[in-house]
């Protein structure tokens, strides 16, 4: 395992990040107590030091397993959790949002659950569209000052919004958010229109969640829905997106390149976000430990030329305004005179 920095901090996190939302029964398709134990050490084995959850997660029960295996090694692991969603769900305007109020409360509450003093990266979980960003990033500075949190990341919002955070912390003096968090896959490519190259122009460091689309890229739904799969679940099917046709296109080149290099689909899947231009760290997360060591041997495995094209093609998407004008032929003569191939840019 290889070692980055986290956005423009120096911050060093292993090169992929462990997901832990399936760490514990709560939700009825998790990992127990003894196989979470379990994922847990065998990423540490593999030199990961870096760990996903979140105070919803699995109602709780993730933080809290992460706090007692974390116990005698705390200091080595870079620990990231989030705030927004309501854990426990209420009828409570305040325990879900961005808000001040919510923000504290939240980190007090994993703060307990995860047995630990402080949190390496704070994660805002779900832009709210309510909050004003002054009052989210002057709750985040806060938090820092306060020794609570050492970094702050944010994760589903839009880019615009995200810019204009970053901006005002950063004329104000506040924490900035150093790392972005958003669904990016084979199968989701959307966030290639705006977030990630406001993710490069920033120097915010992605972290994709659903790397395999929900499980549609490991190769399970070739033959048809596999029994217990997320898609039977009308919920997280509507979060991972139908088998259309289009998903299952991508699913199919992704078997014949895996086919091609002698590996899993999901390795094949994985290493071709870790080849983006952009730098991006997957977050694998499963319920049993061999799917955890299938993922972190894609390590190893680097795609050439003609297999990222047959995966780019099967999966490629409309940029859409104003992507799609920068290259009509007539816009780049008069924006460049003519001679936009002979300029060092």
């Amino acid at each position: 395992m290889r070692y980055k920095l986290l956005g423009r901090s120096g911050l060093r996190v292993s090169e992929l990040c462990l997901g832990t939302m399936t760490f514990g029964e709560d939700w009825g398709w998790g990992a127990t107590k003894e196989e979470s134990r379990r994922i847990y050490d065998a990423f540490r084995e593999a030199g990961g030091n870096f760990i996903d959850t979140a105070n919803m997660y699995t109602n709780g029960t993730s933080e809290s397993f992460l706090g007692e295996f974390m116990a005698d090694h705390r200091e080595s692991v870079v620990l990231g959790t989030k705030y927004t969603n309501s854990a426990p769900s209420g009828n409570d305007p305040n325990v879900g949002g961005n808000q001040r109020k919510n923000m504290m409360q939240a980190c007090e509450a994993s703060l307990r659950r995860l047995k630990t003093d402080y949190i390496d990266l704070y994660w805002l979980h779900i832009w709210d569209q309510i909050t004003p960003l002054e009052e989210v990033m002057r709750g985040f500075d806060d938090l820092v000052r306060q020794g609570k949190i050492l970094y702050a990341g944010v994760s589903d919002a839009p880019a615009w919004w995200i810019a204009r955070a970053n901006a005002i912390a950063e004329l104000r003096g506040w924490t900035s958010f150093i790392g972005l968090q958003i669904e990016y896959s084979l199968a989701e490519r959307t966030v290639e229109r705006e977030l990630i190259p406001m993710a490069h122009a920033l120097g915010l460091t992605v972290t994709a969640w659903s790397p395999l689309a929900g499980g549609l890229l490991t190769g399970k739904y070739a033959k048809g829905a596999a029994a217990g799969a997320r898609f039977e679940n009308p919920q997280m099917a509507e979060s991972f997106g139908a088998l259309d046709q289009r998903r299952r296109a991508i699913a199919q080149a992704v078997g014949e390149v895996a086919k091609t290099v002698g590996r899993s689909s999901a390795q094949v899947a994985l290493a071709w976000l870790r080849q983006r231009t952009t730098p991006v760290i997957p977050i694998i997360g499963s319920r049993k430990i061999d799917q955890l060591k299938d993922n972190i041997a894609c390590l190893d495995l680097r795609l050439d030329e003609m297999q990222l094209k047959k995966l780019e093609e099967s999966s490629a998407i409309d940029l859409g305004f104003p992507t799609n004008f920068y290259n009509v032929e007539m816009v780049r003569q008069t924006v460049y005179g003519g001679m936009r191939d002979r300029i060092d840019a």
